[in-house]
């Protein structure tokens, strides 16, 4: 596969938006709700303090043509794991879960790749639990 060798290396922030765009993708439906999460975090966490919003886009892009490869999948976590500290794991899991919550429902798809995400970021069960507890908690409906 040429994929690796055509695409740039993803920085920390990269990667972390990597995830997010990642989970939004997977029912092939992004949703706006989605969008604003992603623009939300991007925008007001301190870890994207210093992040050049139009990365956003660019990163979007890559990994839409990672899930175009039959194991752009793969590459992606490969990518992921090699530019993220695994200090930042659990973060990169809690951003994947606030935006698979941000429409208020999850979805098949999207509950399939949080558990992917929490299997290739080797994140613990308990934590894993709490940190999509927290997600659905920020993300209900009245």
């Amino acid at each position: 596969m040429t994929v690796p060798h055509t695409l740039p290396a993803f920085s920390a922030q990269d990667a972390l938006v990597a995830i997010m765009v990642t989970v939004s993708l997977s029912d092939e439906s992004i949703r706006t709700s989605e969008l604003v999460a992603i623009e939300r975090q991007v925008n007001h966490l301190p870890i994207f303090a210093d992040y050049d919003m139009d990365s956003v886009r660019e990163v979007a892009e890559t990994v839409y043509k990672m899930m175009e490869e039959e194991d752009g999948l793969d590459t992606l976590f490969a990518m992921v794991r090699d530019a993220l500290p695994e200090r930042l794991w659990e973060t990169a899991y809690a951003l994947a879960c606030d935006v698979a919550a941000a429409d208020g429902s999850l979805r098949q798809e999207e509950l399939r790749l949080l558990e992917e995400v929490r299997h290739e970021l080797e994140i613990d069960r308990l934590h894993a639990a709490a940190i999509e507890w927290g997600a659905r908690a920020r993300h209900l409906k009245l």
